[in-house]
């Protein structure tokens, strides 16, 4: 089983390695970046998302349509908490970068790393779970930690940032879905969004490589190394255990203990590295966050996931 989840994780590490070369060589600038990152999150992103939802019999469960958004939900504001006791006791820093340590630390990677490890370690219904579970991640993170933790100099409302594409998309897939309206969708028109959906992850993931090799030469990894360990700590040690906990007290479905089970392996999220730069954060603390325990978590993930399964029962 842990050479399967190996399979499973190395390409996403080697795209994200191509992603910081075809950077350094100039192939891919930062310009692009805008204009791929605007078709990611506004088309492909929302097409993945159908591709996964409709159509799944595992969501027109209500605890399956209910629950996860809540887990994602709850899991996020219990890191954001315990991430911001842990900065202020240990000092990591001022108040920006105590507030920046704790958004980047709550927020696990919930979209580009572990889609593709659902898919093959799990089913199709599986990886819809997964995406409606990130409903209520993208509810914590724009309310409660962009709004309150880094003091949001953006003047959009709330209610703005929360309903993006990717969001809309999910409520209206997940609608389609449960009122069973799927079967009017035509089969080329199922296969065009399946066909553009299969492209949001590769791209992704090219774009976190570009992103690391962006912000690496500004940063000198050797010092302050109290962050990035007590982030590793935090993020890929003590909340993988408390997440699996969770799932092994709670009466879950399959599908979302094995949602649980894979999230709780996860390093930081990239996107607390774009959101502190827009707001009032420290990019320097977040890109330290994101790069120790991505880099970290090729080595933890498999283990996390091997672990989790045996102790949920999963198959």
């Amino acid at each position: 089983m842990t050479s399967l989840i190996f399979s499973a994780v190395t390409p996403i590490f080697l795209i994200i390695a191509a992603g910081f070369a075809v950077r350094r060589i100039g192939w891919l600038d930062e310009e692009a970046d805008r204009s791929l990152m605007r078709v990611v999150v506004n088309l492909l992103y929302p097409c993945l998302i159908f591709s996964f939802i409709l159509g799944n019999e595992a969501l027109r469960q209500p605890g399956n349509v209910v629950l996860p958004p809540l887990i994602g939900l709850l899991t996020v504001v219990g890191g954001f908490g315990a991430a911001m006791l842990v900065a202020r006791k240990l000092s990591v820093g001022d108040a920006r970068e105590c507030r920046t340590f704790a958004f980047t630390s709550g927020i696990y990677n919930y979209g580009y790393l572990p889609i593709p490890i659902v898919a093959v370690l799990f089913d199709r219904e599986t990886a819809g779970v997964l995406l409606v579970h990130n409903l209520g991640v993208e509810i914590a993170m724009w309310s409660l930690g962009v709004g309150f933790i880094l003091s949001a100099n953006d003047p959009k409302p709330v209610w703005q940032r929360v309903f993006s594409a990717p969001v809309i998309a999910i409520l209206l897939a997940t609608t389609v879905n449960l009122l069973r309206w799927d079967h009017h969708v035509p089969v080329f028109a199922f296969k065009t969004i399946e066909m553009l959906g299969a492209c949001a992850i590769p791209i992704g993931i090219l774009l976190t490589g570009a992103t690391f090799a962006d912000l690496a030469p500004g940063v000198r990894l050797g010092e302050r190394l109290k962050i990035p360990l007590v982030g590793c700590l935090l993020r890929i040690g003590i909340f993988p255990a408390c997440f699996l906990f969770l799932a092994w007290l709670f009466p879950l479905s399959d599908e979302l203990k094995a949602v649980v089970c894979v999230q709780a392996a996860m390093p930081c999220g990239l996107f607390p590295i774009v959101l502190a730069r827009h707001f009032d954060g420290s990019p320097e603390i977040a890109f330290r966050l994101v790069l120790s325990t991505t880099v970290l978590s090729f080595l933890t993930i498999p283990l996390w996931i091997a672990f989790g399964m045996r102790v949920l029962g999963l198959p």
